[in-house]
């Protein structure tokens, strides 16, 4: 009995996901290796091919691959994006229902979205689950439960398919992904789930009650599919026979209804109203049989019923005799509604483990990065800070020449505290390492700018490009103007040109810099002979070594090592505070939906830098205080020394080269750090430019795509009606298309033949009469060899006009079997009327047998028309006195026309073979 419908699966083509998805986690998951997801990434490639290949197996492991892939879809969405401006991966498929007619074509869609593709495998996880449930054994309890439960599942799939499909598909779906046809959909699957709950009720025996109200319930949800399917958007989409089935099946199932109250009845002795169901039954079941056609698999039911209804009006006729009640006056069947759309679970395979667990939702990464961009702030500053007040300390220091001052009191040997700084330069490399350094900051630079610059060239050529074809095709070309795609990546190339800017800056104060304290970098670099002669002689100052504002300055030196000691702890607690933000941001992505990342992170920031930040204010406050120390106690020293010149001269020299070691130690930490920012700024800019070709690569194969369908579109589109030909131009000349002239009026005048007239004769002798057109009928054959010519009658110079009666003389031609015979000078018999009404030599026809072949007749003229017989159009030759002028056993029949027929030619029927012309035609 049961017929169920399958929706038919969506077909697609193979795509490369290895490629565009390791790319992406190279180039955005900073912390993840790309190696470490080969397997996974090959893993995924293969599951969905196995879903193309699998998709054709009607059974449930086929069932599962698609789970299996569609929850992988789910999983990844967070965390690999695929899109037209992150991962562009197109996926194409083809409409389900596509007939794929010659003029039509195929109806694809090929999108770059992710979502799409996880919409299109959701209607192919309902087709599939429809397809599994109508070919499960009906006759078992499993394949029963099978049926239903997978049929409810397919139900929910395209409910939800209905909700969602226009928010995940940005554009204008092919037609079975219409919200309509899925509504259908779901509602037939329903119809079929109900269906298959009213097979296993009347498997399991229950109630006859409870089987009617459950198969009225099931006419009234065919009801509903029918008139969805039926809906003018989408009548034509269905295959052939699914309308005529559907509708045959809401009827059949009302027909089932009355027959299972029709039961209830018997039961409660209603014999009447059992009689009147029965009817009603068998009235419902015929009309499904009708509507049905081929599609009817009810036939063992409406015998069923039949027979039913036999017996009861039989029994009521013999026994009951019962009132039988009008249809419409009795109560309605109850419902029972046992199926109903399930929804979808949050997994729809049981066995399912993500394959890209280990990397977090992009929401999730991109609240880390905003986060460690806060952290990286706040240790910049703190760190700037201390470094700052550092290099303020060490600059004041500097000018008043502390510690060397207070070292180099006899006035000619160098002092120690400069001979350390001049050796640990000379271990940094001294001067020709900041040499090497300041050649390869133009060199990265450089290959930076190329990198940046090509990748803007790139982008540039794309969306000229672009508007180009934009410009050309007009609104054939739908697909996303670059300009709305470019936008981030031109934004992030603009990032990348402002850092490059402000590095450039950066490397010309570092210049200018090395150039101002190069002289004492050349000094410090040399052994301590040569620094000892580089620096001016003073008298011995040994009387004010232990004066105590001297002494003062040796604590206070002491103190500011402290200090910078202190500030190299804190600078490295700074730097390596750790934080676990991931789970933070995880778990509030899944209580929340969303993640407010500025709150979390400022309590855990502050949490943890709240302390560091009050020591670095603590540190410069001591800083300020000691500086004053110093200052005051410096004044008190120079006072004691300030009459000795040479010593303030030695002391301005010393001083130099103390700043001299501390810009060297500056500059080669900021060229170190430039190398490093220029080397780390390499890869970013090469991923950059990866990013910008992929970008090129994939819209360069979307534009040779749509080209390619807009090409076959405009060869299918029919061609436009040719302009009206001119007048001039048409066929033929004015002439020709000119109407023929009348023919003139037969002659009447008896001839003067020495023979006597014959029956034909006489008609011809008639008031003359004008012929009545008829159809055209084929020219009269002419004869397969050429007759013998005789020469033209002595009087007939002037050959007759159109339409004459005299005959011409190539006329006289018989079959070739005919006994030639010699012509006299005048034969009036050859006066008859010429079915040709043309001379001899006729214009445009080659003269052949003695005379050219005559001109064609105009057009609905038959000159046999006034005949009731026919006449002999080659007139009566001699010779054959006893046959009417005819041979003895007539003309032969011509085997086929020398020449091509000129249009407007009229038609002609055959000659007769026999009997011509005593007998008529038959």
């Amino acid at each position: 009995m049961a017929s169920y419908l399958a929706v038919p699966l969506k077909r697609t083509n193979e795509v490369d996901l290895v490629r565009p998805l390791r790319r992406f986690i190279e180039n955005t998951y900073s912390s993840a290796q790309p190696d470490d997801y080969n397997n996974a990434l090959s893993e995924f490639n293969k599951l969905r091919n196995s879903m193309m290949t699998k998709s054709v197996d009607k059974h449930e492991s086929a069932l599962e691959v698609l789970y299996r892939y569609y929850d992988q879809l789910v999983a990844i969405e967070s965390k690999l994006p695929m899109a037209e401006n992150q991962i562009r991966v197109q996926f194409k498929w083809r409409d389900a229902f596509d007939k794929e007619s010659l003029f039509s074509g195929k109806r694809t869609l090929a999108i770059s979205s992710g979502s799409y593709e996880k919409v299109c495998m959701l209607f192919n996880i309902g087709a599939l689950q429809s397809q599994i449930a109508s070919v499960q054994s009906l006759e078992s309890d499993e394949g029963l439960k099978m049926s239903v439960k997978l049929f409810q599942q397919s139900a929910g799939v395209f409910g939800h398919l209905k909700d969602i499909v226009l928010s995940h598909i940005q554009q204008d779906p092919t037609p079975d992904m219409n919200p309509d046809t899925l509504n259908a959909l779901s509602a037939l699957m329903l119809a079929q789930a109900q269906e298959s709950f009213f097979r296993k009720a009347t498997a399991d025996r229950m109630k006859e009650g409870v089987i009617a109200k459950v198969a009225g319930q099931c006419s009234d949800l065919y009801a509903d599919a029918m008139k969805l399917m039926q809906l003018t958007s989408i009548r034509d989409l269905w295959p052939r026979d699914w309308i005529s089935c559907v509708v045959m099946k809401q009827a059949a199932f009302h027909g089932l209804s009355e027959y299972y109250q029709s039961c209830v009845c018997k039961q409660s002795k209603s014999y009447g109203e059992e009689i009147a169901r029965l009817k009603h039954a068998k009235e419902l079941m015929q009309a499904a049989q009708n509507r049905g056609g081929n599609t009817f698999c009810f036939k063992t039911d409406i015998a069923r019923i039949e027979r039913c209804l036999e017996d009861a009006v039989k029994d009521n006729n013999f026994i009951y005799h019962d009132k039988i009640p009008d249809v419409k006056s009795l109560n309605p069947v109850g419902k029972a509604p046992v199926a109903k759309a399930l929804p979808l679970n949050s997994t729809m395979s049981e066995r399912f483990t993500d394959l890209f667990e280990k990397l977090v939702p992009l929401e999730v990464h991109n609240a880390l990065m905003a986060f460690e961009n806060r952290k990286a702030e706040i240790i910049n500053l703190e760190v700037s800070r201390l470094r700052d007040a550092t290099q303020l300390m060490n600059s004041i220091l500097a000018s008043l020449n502390l510690p060397a001052s207070i070292e180099d009191l006899s006035g000619t040997k160098v002092p120690e505290s400069l001979l350390e700084k001049a050796q640990k330069m000379k271990d940094e490399g001294g001067i020709q390492f900041l040499d090497k350094l300041m050649q390869e900051l133009p060199s990265l630079l450089t290959r930076n700018r190329e990198i940046l610059d090509e990748s803007w060239k790139m982008l540039d050529e794309e969306e000229a490009s672009d508007k180009q074809l934009r410009e050309q095709f007009k609104e054939k070309w739908t697909r996303t103007p670059s300009q709305n795609l470019t936008e981030p990546m031109r934004a992030e190339g603009n990032k990348y040109r402002g850092i490059l800017d402000a590095a450039t800056q950066a490397d010309a104060i570092v210049q200018q810099k090395y150039a101002t304290h190069k002289k004492a970098f050349d000094i410090l670099s040399k052994p301590q002979s040569e620094i000892e002669n580089c620096l001016p002689s003073a008298n011995p100052t040994a009387a004010i070594q232990n004066t105590p504002c001297v002494q003062e300055l040796r604590k206070l030196m002491e103190e500011v090592e402290t200090i910078k000691a202190e500030r190299d702890t804190i600078e490295h607690e700074i730097k390596e505070a750790k934080f676990d933000m991931s789970s933070k941001f995880l778990s509030a992505l899944a209580e929340d939906g969303a993640i407010n990342e500025e709150s979390l992170s400022q309590d855990q920031l502050n949490s943890v830098y709240m302390p560091l930040r009050e020591q670095v204010s603590s540190s410069l406050s001591r800083q300020e205080a000691l500086l004053g120390k110093i200052q005051s106690n410096n004044t008190e020293f120079c006072k004691a020394k300030q009459s000795n010149q040479a010593a303030a001269e030695r002391e301005k020299v010393l001083s130099e080269l103390a700043a001299g070691y501390d810009m060297y130690m500056e500059l080669k930490s900021n060229l170190m750090e430039g190398t490093k920012f220029y080397n780390d700024l390499t890869p970013l800019l090469v991923k950059f430019q990866s990013k910008v070709s992929d970008f090129c690569f994939a819209r360069k194969t979307e534009k040779d795509e749509l080209m390619s369908d807009l090409q076959k579109s405009i060869a299918n589109q029919p061609a436009q009606a040719p302009p009206q030909t001119p007048q001039y131009q048409q066929t033929g000349s004015a002439d020709q298309k000119a109407a023929p002239p009348r023919p003139p009026r037969i002659s009447n005048t008896p001839s003067s033949s020495s023979q006597p007239a014959t029956s034909t004769a006489g008609q011809s002798s008639s008031a003359p009469q004008r012929p009545v057109p008829t159809p055209r009928r084929a020219p009269p054959p002419r004869p397969t060899q050429p007759p013998t010519t005789q020469p033209a009658p002595t009087g007939a110079a002037n050959p007759p006009s159109y339409g004459s009666t005299s005959q011409p003389q190539g006329g006289a031609a018989s079959a070739p079997s005919a006994p030639q015979q010699q012509h006299q000078p005048h034969q009036p018999q050859q006066q008859n009327y010429n079915p040709y009404g043309a001379p001899d030599h006729s214009p445009g026809y080659p003269s052949q047998y003695g005379g050219g072949f005559p001109m064609p007749m105009p057009m609905g003229y038959n000159p046999y028309m006034n005949y009731t017989q026919p006449q002999n159009p080659y007139g009566q030759p001699p010779g054959y006195p006893g046959y009417g002028g005819m041979p003895p056993h007539g003309y032969p029949q011509p085997t086929g026309y020398p020449y091509p027929q000129a249009p407007g030619y009229p038609q002609q029927t055959p000659y007769p073979q026999q009997g011509y012309p005593q007998q008529q035609w038959r």
